[in-house]
């Protein structure tokens, strides 16, 4: 079996292609895997190093530049007929979209084409690249239902949850020895996505710098972007930092309280592993999709939110601090995390891709 995935930019969009792709190697013997990704972003490093052949393409997301942007439509109009011609001649037997800008002429030259197109959407709001493209898939896979109001297709349309929850309990969980942690301590963690966040991190440094005294420890995952300027900061023992964790719900899995931003591959990951939060929406993102992300979960009990506009060095401790000690607030949070039901997204998605060819 042949297929092409296409997903990029950042984690959020990796992974879950990743994911998919995992489980169709659990089913698939002879599997080949082409990939197609940005040029510069993080996949192109990322992708290679897995064993798979990697297509990058060079087009660019659209912003308010003029000039940029009639450059870009050149350069998709290249792209689309470059992996034209790379599908006349491999013939996948469906072509895989999990999101960011360079799905789109990977779905369009499918189209044009004529080969089926499964594309997944992670967030309750969809990305740009989903909306223009989902009129020519032949199947959507959702993680929120609400993202059916905003797609338009003639395709079917599954409620899949995400591909990295069930995903996420197949991960090891890391040692704390080897992170340097120490053993009897409860751990919180704190991520700010895989390429970080500027205006979290600010937020954060007062809070790291004063729990000195606090008897847990915190393993702040920074992002890469960010890393080399945070760690100039002089902080307790007590505070850990890095700049990106490998197999992240291995980490995850060893916390008592993890803090993160509403990504829908973190939450699933969360959902997934029944562990307690703090949920802080990013709210520089398109149509503010985390918030309402994160809102739909808050309303059944499984997160504590946390808006960026409230977030202080008090309002995170509190939070922070009920999770870890409020016998009553983890007691009816663990409930409503142990009824929430882990969906297998990934072989959801596979069985319906194997229908479709």
């Amino acid at each position: 079996m042949k297929i092409v995935v296409t997903a990029g930019g950042t984690m959020g969009h990796i992974n879950p292609a990743l994911a998919i792709i995992d489980e169709f190697k659990k089913h698939e013997k002879n599997l080949e895997v082409i990939y197609f990704g940005t040029h510069n972003r993080m996949e192109k490093d990322i992708i290679p190093k897995l064993g798979y052949r990697y297509i990058p393409l060079e087009i660019y997301g659209f912003s308010k530049d003029i000039v940029r942007d009639i450059k870009n439509v050149f350069l998709v109009k290249r792209a689309i007929q470059q992996v034209r011609e790379v599908l006349r001649v491999e013939k996948p037997d469906v072509v895989i979209g999990v999101g960011g800008y360079v799905t789109y002429p990977v779905i369009m030259a499918a189209h044009k084409e004529h080969i089926k197109v499964f594309i997944h959407e992670q967030n309750s709001i969809p990305g740009k690249s989903n909306k223009m493209i989902s009129r020519y898939a032949d199947i959507i896979g959702v993680t929120f239902k609400e993202s059916e109001n905003h797609l338009k297709t003639k395709g079917k349309v599954i409620l899949t949850g995400h591909p990295c929850g069930a995903w996420a309990l197949e991960v090891a969980a890391k040692d704390k020895k080897s992170l340097g942690l120490e053993e009897h301590k409860k751990l919180v963690t704190i991520v700010a996505g895989s390429l970080g966040s500027g205006s979290l991190n600010e937020k954060m440094l007062s809070y790291l710098k004063s729990i000195g005294t606090e008897n847990y420890e915190v393993c702040y995952i920074t992002g890469k972007n960010h890393y080399e300027e945070y760690s100039q900061n002089k902080f307790p023992k007590n505070v850990h930092l890095f700049p990106y964790m490998e197999e992240l719900p291995g980490l995850l899995k060893i916390s008592d309280v993890i803090v993160s931003r509403a990504g829908a591959g973190s939450l699933s990951e969360i959902l997934a592993l029944k562990k307690l939060a703090v949920i802080i929406p990013s709210p520089n993102v398109a149509n503010n999709h985390q918030y309402y992300n994160a809102k739909e979960l808050a309303d059944k009990g499984l997160i504590y939110l946390l808006e960026e506009k409230n977030l202080t060095k008090e309002a995170l401790e509190d939070a922070i601090k009920k999770l870890l000690n409020d016998v009553e607030t983890k007691a009816k949070m663990k409930k409503n995390l142990e009824q929430e039901k882990t969906t297998d997204s990934a072989k959801i998605i596979y069985d319906e891709i194997k229908k479709l060819i």
